[in-house]
């Protein structure tokens, strides 16, 4: 596979709602996946979506692991998923505020507090084409969200009720260095 670069916002297809994949194990969607693991760990990302490698498919992964970006993840750390064609199926009435940042507005280096549910329940295939139905919380919980929202057209900066809670990349840095 491949290190495809991040498309970044601006571009058409981060702001288009991305289409179903027919087979989840044709050969065509799993080289998206491997594309996007890829693209995923040379960004430092902790998720990434098949519109940020430019290609417009419900597909994303996740892999809750130590980046450049964040050091504190010693009870929420999470092996790599791959969620084809995610559906959220329910979300907790409880909503959290938490930092997030994104691949595909890196070069603006942004990072701002965004509301979410604390839990959601989510259903997807994975890339061995077999059906899942999982239950996540606090950061995987947040990272489901914010890559669905990027098969929906959207970017985190969409969901900030304000701006006062923006920060700059060495800001956020320094919030989550390891005490």
């Amino acid at each position: 596979m491949a290190v495809r670069p991040t498309v970044q916002i601006g571009e058409p297809v981060i702001r288009a709602k991305a289409e179903p994949v027919i087979n989840p194990v044709a050969p065509e969607v799993l080289a998206v996946v491997g594309n996007l693991v890829d693209s995923m760990r040379a960004d430092n990302l902790v998720g990434m979506a098949a519109p940020q490698i430019g290609e417009g498919v419900r597909v994303f992964v996740s892999e809750i692991r130590t980046t450049v970006y964040r050091e504190k993840l010693s009870d929420e750390e999470d092996s790599l998923k791959v969620f084809i064609n995610p559906e959220i199926l329910d979300r907790s009435q409880e909503i959290v505020l938490g930092y997030e940042g994104c691949g595909s507005v890196a070069r603006a280096g942004l990072f701002a507090r965004v509301p979410r549910p604390s839990e959601v329940t989510v259903k997807a295939w994975d890339e061995k084409g077999e059906e899942f139905t999982l239950h996540a919380e606090g950061l995987l919980a947040r990272v489901i969200q914010h890559e669905v929202d990027h098969l929906d057209g959207k970017v985190f900066l969409d969901r900030l009720e304000n701006m006062e809670s923006v920060i700059g990349r060495d800001a956020y840095i320094a919030l989550n260095k390891k005490s």
